[in-house]
């Protein structure tokens, strides 16, 4: 019995070991496979909010690297609103950026649940063949019901009207917060105005919004996600004021967005 015991242990410490020493294996092998899908996944976001691709459109890898290419990545100082050149926007992490005290300060302000905001971010512009600019894309991020949303939202060349949102990573719940993924949602954001002057004015309303053309700046509620809408609203507001893009957007106003 005591033979018997001891040789099931050994068994199962043996098969542990090799699932673990599998499962590392697998981990470590796909780790590249899972970086560039996660890109991918994240370029593709870009162009949704920049209405360069559908929602629910499906693409291959190859058909979102041609729709991408025209897009130039800059690194920005959030402090300054200028280009970072020194700092590789194909290689820069704003996540970890984010958690490393070198390169990220504590949130002046916590209305989007952020504690620590990053000295730099990555931006998306699109310009025409003269170099000027046609839209930029803007990541933003902040705390909804049960977790952190991360987003982009595209901004026109007039560095006031929203040409699209999107979220790509959130662990709202289904149905209700989750609706922030919902087409139709979505679609009610191009028009929209996010500046009154200085001031950020858009906003996530509780119940129903007006059209774009009576009601500029504030956008339908999420049913039955109060806080989830509110988060959407605190984190659009933060990212786009004065802790946020603002410094970048008014560098591209006053410099005629060359």
């Amino acid at each position: 019995m005591q033979g018997s015991v001891g040789y099931n242990l050994v068994f199962a410490a043996a098969v542990c070991v090799v699932c673990a020493v599998f499962v590392s294996g697998s981990a470590v092998s796909l780790r590249d496979r899972q970086d560039a899908n996660r890109l991918l996944d994240k370029q593709r976001n870009v162009l949704v909010a920049a209405g360069l691709a559908a929602d629910d459109e499906t693409l291959a890898p190859e058909e979102v690297a041609r729709r991408f290419a025209p897009i130039r990545q800059i690194v920005v100082d959030l402090r300054t609103g200028d280009e970072a050149p020194d700092i590789d926007p194909l290689t820069f992490d704003q996540r970890a950026a984010t958690v490393d005290p070198s390169t990220s300060r504590a949130a002046p302000d916590r209305p989007a649940g952020l504690p620590r905001l990053p000295n730099h971010a990555l931006v998306y512009e699109l310009r025409d063949a003269d170099g000027g600019l046609d839209l930029v894309v803007l990541p933003v991020s902040g705390l909804g019901l049960w977790s952190t949303l991360y987003g982009f939202i595209a901004i026109d060349a007039d560095v006031e009207t929203v040409r699209g949102l999107t979220f790509y990573e959130h662990l709202e719940t289904p149905g209700l917060g989750g609706e922030v993924d919902n087409p139709r949602w979505k679609a009610l954001w191009p028009g929209r105005k996010a500046f009154d002057g200085d001031e950020v004015r858009l906003e996530v309303v509780r119940g129903l919004a007006g059209p774009v053309s009576d009601d500029p700046y504030r956008v339908d509620g999420l049913a039955g996600a109060t806080i989830t809408s509110r988060g959407v609203t605190n984190l659009l507001r933060f990212w786009l004021g004065s802790q946020g893009f603002a410094p970048y957007l008014d560098r591209l106003k006053t410099r005629g967005n060359d």
